[in-house]
């Protein structure tokens, strides 16, 4: 199992918890969720029994249909796992809990019982034909588990200690030089095609062999389109989902989702409710207008403005390349030396809101435009940081200007923070402009930057 930052977070809350809350754990499927927790199981308890109700036989989902005798049912769960379970140090885990509701209805008795811990992991999870006869348990603490990070990537390479060193040389106001920059891009950009999904990952340790990796993401891609299929046999889902490069390669105001959809009438409830699918699952991630940039974005949301990126931006890379049978190893070479000819801006846009929504961020942008001009001026990405609000803009080649920022700070400099940018270029400064490689993104949301 590679290293995975949410195992202490698991741990903090069985510490915490003890036994009061069971603990969910949603997130896209093949994210790591069931390895990352049968894990913790056995190394944090004295026993555990895992319930992956993707193949639980029918005499183990009708346990949960009567959970008036919880002895028997502790008895029986024993017998059929072959498992003892110790009074306060066992741990019940209900995988792809989304498949057996009345399991995830049980969590209120379970936990009232107090015998055990219980952690339930589940994709699709709050789709609500899953959850609509049930009554959804207050018991639950919820946390988010995503892709591999940048920095768990590099563990997964055996490196412990760049993430540490990059954030001591940006904390000294110094910069890295063209020489080390250029292979810290190039290092970034690995993951950037391989991605933070872990067979991907695995894949890419064990073979150093692109193509292989690809077969690998385009089975995760193809998994999730049959899942989309399940859950909307007309196919809308579908194909929302693999219009979202194409969609950001248009520098719209946001996603287009009639033109994507032009066969269908799409209402606005309509659209809502494709939207509200496709954000439970967890496989893209949603930023919406924000018509008032000020602090509180939430409250200024345009639900019905609003842009898709993928989760993993490895599988952005596929996707993206999906036409062919299989993505040539020469087009995942020149990306990772950034020299493939087309514009990849949209590409390290995706990498920036997978970054900024791994470190806790909602997403949000804002687009104007200037009084007797015709283009529209945007902001890639608004984050909140204490009572204020920073503008991040994402250039993935050389700029010479950046209008919208200096517009916007122009209109709202009172409400502003920080301004930055973030490109493939070193550290530096334009005027209150803090401008950073794509690889310290990381750093900005986590406010550990040294203004």
């Amino acid at each position: 199992m590679f290293q995975r930052k949410i195992y202490s977070k698991i741990k903090d809350w069985k510490n915490n918890a003890d036994g009061k809350t069971a603990l969910l754990i949603e997130g896209a499927r093949r994210v790591g969720k069931s390895t990352v927790v049968e894990a913790f199981a056995k190394n944090e308890y004295a026993s555990y029994i895992l319930i992956d109700f993707a193949i639980a036989s029918p005499d183990i989902r009708e346990l949960f249909d009567d959970m008036s005798d919880l002895n028997y049912f502790f008895l029986q769960l024993q017998l059929q796992y072959h498992v003892e379970l110790k009074d306060r140090n066992s741990v019940i885990i209900f995988d792809e809990i989304q498949l057996c509701p009345k399991a995830r209805q049980a969590i209120k008795v379970l936990v009232k019982d107090g015998r055990y811990d219980y952690i339930e992991t589940g994709s699709l999870i709050s789709i609500k034909k899953n959850v609509k006869d049930i009554l959804i348990p207050s018991e639950e603490r919820k946390i988010q588990m995503h892709p591999m990070d940048y920095e768990e990537f590099l563990w997964a390479c055996h490196d412990t200690s760049t993430m540490n060193l990059l954030k001591g040389v940006l904390n000294s106001n110094k910069n890295f030089g063209e020489k080390l920059n250029r292979k810290l891009m190039r290092d970034f950009r690995l993951y950037m095609l391989v991605g933070g999904m872990p067979q991907a990952v695995n894949e890419y340790i064990n073979t150093n062999n692109f193509k292989r990796v690809d077969a690998v993401k385009r089975d995760i891609i193809q998994l999730y389109e049959d899942d989309f299929r399940k859950i909307d046999p007309t196919e809308r889902l579908a194909m929302l989902f693999e219009a979202i490069p194409s969609q950001l390669n248009k520098n719209a105001k946001g996603f287009q989702i009639k033109k994507v959809l032009n066969s269908y009438k799409t209402s606005d409830t309509t659209i809502l409710s494709l939207i509200s699918e496709l954000k439970d699952s967890k496989v893209v991630s949603i930023a919406y207008h924000a018509n008032n940039p000020e602090i509180g974005l939430s409250a200024y949301k345009d639900l019905n403005q609003f842009k898709l990126y993928m989760a993993d931006t490895g599988l952005f890379v596929t996707l993206q390349f999906k036409d062919k049978d299989f993505t040539e190893n020469i087009i995942y070479e020149k990306l990772l030396n950034d020299k493939l000819s087309i514009n990849l801006g949209y590409l390290y846009e995706n990498a920036v809101a997978q970054i900024l929504t791994a470190t806790g961020n909602d997403l949000f942008y804002h687009t104007f435009s200037q009084e007797g001009k015709k283009r529209n001026y945007e902001i890639d990405f608004i984050i909140s940081k204490r009572n204020k609000i920073c503008p991040i803009e994402v250039k993935s080649s050389q700029y010479r200007k950046h209008p919208s920022l200096d517009l916007f700070y122009a209109k709202f400099s009172e409400r502003i923070l920080n301004r930055y940018i973030i490109h493939t270029k070193d550290i530096s400064k334009d005027k209150d402009i803090l401008c950073l490689p794509i690889y310290l993104t990381s750093f900005i949301s986590k406010q550990e930057v040294t203004e």
